[in-house]
Order: structure tokens, then sequence, then C-alpha cells
């Protein structure tokens, strides 16, 4: 088995200038995209995360799911028809994954809907917004141009959670593991559930961070 090293922002390595996700296990097979996304998400509630599947598959289904595990206030949607806006911004890391993930799904009569954003677009127009390795310099300019908004922020970079994100992908014990800084998500208005906050190692403000 590949060992991961380090922060996550340093668990890709460049072939060709593009990122590749790094293996959990070299024999890795792809589940059926319908059924990936809550499988994923069991194994890794469970703290069974299977050995087949990659860090990226991992991630990609957590973010799906999280569409299922938080609630956001009424005010977070234009009316009861809009769509749940999964966005990310900047570089996009999980390629076809996310895409069949979402199509065709709904969540509480809302479509799931996926965008991508660069840095200087209206971020607020998502309900969840991935801020990937690409953009780790930029984390604390994008979470400030979310302050006031009821967007749930999910990173995967160092101090991400401690900086204000609300949910961190971090690396511990060769597994994808859930920071979550409960302060945050209180501030966005946004509610976890229990499930999920009760596998997650909470975390909280840097307190050199300026506060609101």
């Amino acid at each position: 088995m590949e060992k991961l090293r380090g922060g996550s922002d340093q668990m890709r390595r460049r072939e060709g200038g593009r990122y590749r996700p790094t293996r959990l296990d070299a024999s890795c097979r792809f589940a059926p995209a319908k059924l990936l996304a809550l499988l994923l998400f069991l194994h890794a509630l469970a703290g069974a995360q299977a050995p087949a599947l990659t860090e990226t598959q991992i991630k990609a289904g957590f973010l799906f799911n999280f569409t299922k595990f938080v609630e956001w206030p009424a005010d977070a949607f234009a009316d009861a028809g809009s769509p749940i806006v999964l966005g990310i911004v900047g570089e996009d890391p999980f390629g076809d994954l996310l895409t069949q993930a979402v199509a065709g799904k709904t969540v509480n009569g809302r479509t799931v809907l996926l965008r991508h954003f660069k840095e200087d677009q209206n971020l607020q127009a998502c309900n969840i917004l991935f801020i990937g390795a690409s953009e780790g310099g930029h984390v604390a300019r994008i979470l400030e141009k979310l302050r006031g908004s009821s967007v749930l922020t999910v990173g995967e970079t160092d101090n991400f959670a401690q900086q204000g994100g609300i949910i961190n992908f971090a690396i511990e014990e060769n597994k994808v593991r859930l920071q979550i800084n409960l302060e945050a998500a209180s501030r966005a208005r946004v509610k976890i559930s229990a499930k999920v906050i009760a596998v997650a190692r909470l975390v909280t403000d840097n307190p050199r961070r300026e506060k609101s």
C-alpha cells in the first residue's frame, strides 16, 4: 500500500502538468456511479474506508452526501424549488466523479447542481463550496468573501477549519477524516447532522483569526 504523506495539498503528484490523486491502494476499482457516493460516505462514517478507494473518490463521496446531512436556513434558497448548488472554486480534482454523483439526483425535493467558480465570481451563489489545494494560498480571502453567507465551506488544506472554514478533509492514520468547526457552522447558520459530527474531530477558530 502506498502511504499518504503530509498535508492534503501535498498529496498529489504532478505528471505532465496535471495532478494525479494518490491512491489508498494500487488495486483501486470504481464502483458504479449511482452507488459510489453513498458507499463511500457509509464506509467513511463507519471508520472502515475501503482500501481500494482513492482519496479523491472518498472526498467526492463526502461532498455529495453533505447535501443530505446538512440543513440550511430557508433564506439560503430563493424558493422551495431552488436547487442545492455544489460549487468548486479553482482546480477541480474530481474529474467526472461529482458530475456522475449529482446527475439526476434530488435531495429533499431539490435537484443538486454542480458548478465551477473562479475566485472573482459570486461564491455566495452556492450552498456548498469546495476550496481545494490549488486555492490553498487564497483561503483567507475566499472565506472573507463568504462572510455573512450560509455557504458550507469545505477544504483540504492544513488549518482550513481553524481559519474559519466549516469542514476540512484531513489525512489521519492513512484515512480521510473530517475536521469540523462548529463555530463557523453557527456563523453560517448551517446545521450539520449529529451523525457526521460524531465521527469528526472538532476544532475551533485560531485565536489570532480576526473576529467579525
